[in-house]
C-alpha cells in the first residue's frame, strides 16, 4: 500500500500540465538546500495551476527527478510537512527519479506535474 502517494488516479476533465518546475524565486534566486529548493518548486507549482484555473487537489500526478536520492530519503519528515502545507492530505500518482543531473547545475529537484480541473 503506497504512503503519501497514489498508484493510480483517474478523473475526467481540463488537462493543466507544467513542464519541469524547479526552485526558483521570483527574482530567479535558487535556495542551495534541497528541502528549500522543494519547499518553492511547490509553491511555484502551485502558482502555475492557479493560472491554469487549477488548485492541488486538482492533481492527478507527479513526477519528482532529484540528484540525490539519500539527500530525499534523509529528509522525508520535513518534506511531508512542506508538501501537507502547500498542497494539503492529497496525494495523487507520483514517481520519483533519481538522476545525474538537471538542467539547472544548482538545482536539486525538478518537479513535473499533470492537474485535471472537472468541467
Amino acid at each position: 500500500m503506497p504512503k503519501g502517494y497514489a498508484n493510480g488516479v483517474s478523473a475526467d476533465g481540463r488537462l493543466v500540465v507544467t513542464g519541469g518546475v524547479i526552485g526558483w524565486d521570483v527574482h530567479g534566486h535558487l535556495p542551495s538546500d534541497f528541502v528549500a529548493q522543494v519547499r518553492q518548486t511547490l509553491r511555484n507549482i502551485a502558482a502555475i495551476l492557479a493560472e491554469g484555473g487549477a488548485g492541488p487537489e486538482h492533481l492527478v500526478r507527479l513526477t519528482w527527478y532529484v540528484v540525490d536520492m539519500d539527500e530525499y530519503l534523509s529528509s522525508l519528515r520535513a518534506l511531508g510537512q512542506i508538501y501537507r502545507e502547500i498542497i494539503g492530505a492529497h496525494y495523487p500518482a507520483m514517481a520519483l527519479v533519481q538522476v545525474v543531473r538537471l538542467v539547472e547545475k544548482e538545482a536539486r529537484v525538478e518537479i513535473e506535474a499533470t492537474a485535471v480541473v472537472p468541467r
